[in-house]
């Protein structure tokens, strides 16, 4: 009985093959080629050239963040409840893997409408894509907790993939404007946009297709084996303190990216009188490809709380220097900026789902339950609805500042600009930051979690066996 047991543990803490780590990665290179893309450039294809107002892109996407409210858990919930012969979360990667596409293309199509149907348009494919997102997003966190049980494969797995997904949204942030004036000519950046929509949709469906023939669930516990009800899977989330912790950091820190993110355009045509400069910016978003491969050794020596907590001090530290960039308009010292800002964002990128994962695994060791869909559900939700009421505040920011598309700004409107790229992250990264000092799963508590984890399931398999 005690070999039985001791199989089944090294068969949940093991060390995955390359297929499935490589697999892994490039599920998010996919989901960052397309969604940066939505991300970067929509609202930007919405005010410039699809011709619908900043104030009527706002509202979208604050309408958007509220049915968030309900889709991302709504998808956790479906993960807990599905059973098939693929496992729990990898059905998702291929049942909506062709939906997603096609509304990646839909999104920026320009159908010539009146401005209330453009708007309404807008309204129908945005959404779409929102939900679709958390269709093919939620899964790749929930599936992480249910492909080992071993922290360090875990920091490994999530490393890969935030590099992936670091190269794919800086690749498409970078290539997108010449692609839209290659397909499109100057002056017809509608077509170029669609057909650089579907070049990137393209890439995620062949992509997606891959990561589910390859990605496996090895964690096959009593509860995985059946559908969880609604009430059974919340209470995972009873007094699950580092939940609510990473679930804050996910809503404020995705926030902040979101509102610099999106009026990087604006920031470098407006403000700084220099458009051209704009991908360069975007280019730099690859530094974080070196502090996401350190990551690993880094966590190793100084564990998870301390290598995140340095990663938003080094980010801090890099808006600090932008805004000075902003107000002297000294494009070196923007570029500095974004490059310390940069180095430390990978760091953080590469960790917060591996505290997820963690928490997940803390939810079945202080209640019982294991319930890897609601509480991942959390990520994809919170770093959506974050990034939606970053758009929103965007939005407010360049109503209010009288923007208009296309023109000579006035003070107001680059002030509302700048108030986006540089001041509205440096909040959301030092409350971030504060939230992160709250953080008390040490090393030693994840070693007993694990141990504790490992040996019930094994019993389990055991006791289902006989």
């Amino acid at each position: 009985m005690a070999d039985n047991i001791k199989t089944t543990i090294n068969k949940n803490d093991r060390r995955l093959p390359w297929n499935e780590r490589l697999s892994y990665g490039a599920s998010d290179f996919a989901c960052s080629f397309t969604f940066s893309l939505i991300g970067t450039y929509l609202m930007y294809f919405y005010t410039d050239v699809f011709g619908i107002t900043a104030a009527a892109v706002g509202t979208l996407m604050l309408v958007a963040r509220v049915i968030d409210a309900l889709d991302g858990p709504f998808w956790g919930i479906m993960i807990d409840h599905t059973h098939t012969k693929w496992g729990r979360s990898r059905p998702y990667l291929l049942w909506f893997n062709a939906p997603f596409t096609i509304f990646t293309i839909l999104c920026f199509t320009t159908p010539d409408l009146p401005m209330t149907w453009k708007i309404v348009w807008a309204y129908v494919t945005y959404i779409g894509i929102d939900v679709l997102y958390s269709a093919v997003n939620i899964p790749l966190t929930s599936i992480l907790p249910s492909m080992t049980t071993n922290s360090n494969e875990r920091v490994l797995l999530s490393t890969i993939r935030s590099l992936f997904s670091n190269f794919g949204g800086t690749l498409i942030s970078v290539i997108a404007l010449p692609l839209v004036t290659l397909f499109g000519g100057p002056n017809n950046p509608r077509q170029g946009f669609f057909w650089v929509a579907v070049m990137a949709a393209s890439v995620f469906f062949v992509i997606y297709l891959v990561v589910f023939f390859n990605l496996r669930e090895h964690v096959q516990t009593r509860q995985s084996k059946k559908a969880l009800p609604i009430k059974t899977s919340l209470k995972a989330l009873k007094n699950n303190w580092p939940w609510v912790i990473v679930v804050g950091l996910n809503f404020i820190y995705w926030l902040g990216m979101q509102t610099k993110g999106q009026v990087t355009l604006y920031f470098f045509k407006y403000n700084l009188d220099r458009p051209g400069l704009a991908s360069l910016a975007l280019f730099f978003n690859a530094v974080g490809l070196i502090s996401v491969f350190l990551t690993p050794k880094v966590v190793t020596e100084f564990g998870k709380k301390k290598t995140i907590l340095f990663g938003l001090g080094l980010s801090i530290a890099g808006q600090l220097i932008l805004g000075v960039g902003a107000q002297f308009l000294n494009i070196t010292t923007v570029i500095i900026g974004t490059i310390v800002g940069n180095f430390g964002n990978g760091f953080v990128g590469a960790l917060i789902a591996v505290l997820l994962a963690d928490s997940v695994d803390y939810g079945e060791w202080k209640n019982g339950v294991r319930a890897e869909g609601i509480v991942t559900s959390a990520s994809s939700f919170t770093a959506k609805f974050g990034m939606g009421i970053g758009g929103a505040i965007t939005g407010l920011f360049l109503s209010l500042g009288h923007y208009m598309p296309n023109k000579t700004q006035t003070p107001a409107a680059l002030f509302s600009i700048e108030a986006n790229y540089v001041w509205v992250p440096l909040v959301a990264l030092v409350i971030s930051f504060i939230l992160i000092l709250f953080y008390r799963l040490t090393p030693e508590k994840e070693t007993e979690m694990t141990r504790y984890i490992n040996a019930k399931h094994a019993r389990e398999d055991l006791e289902d066996s006989i």
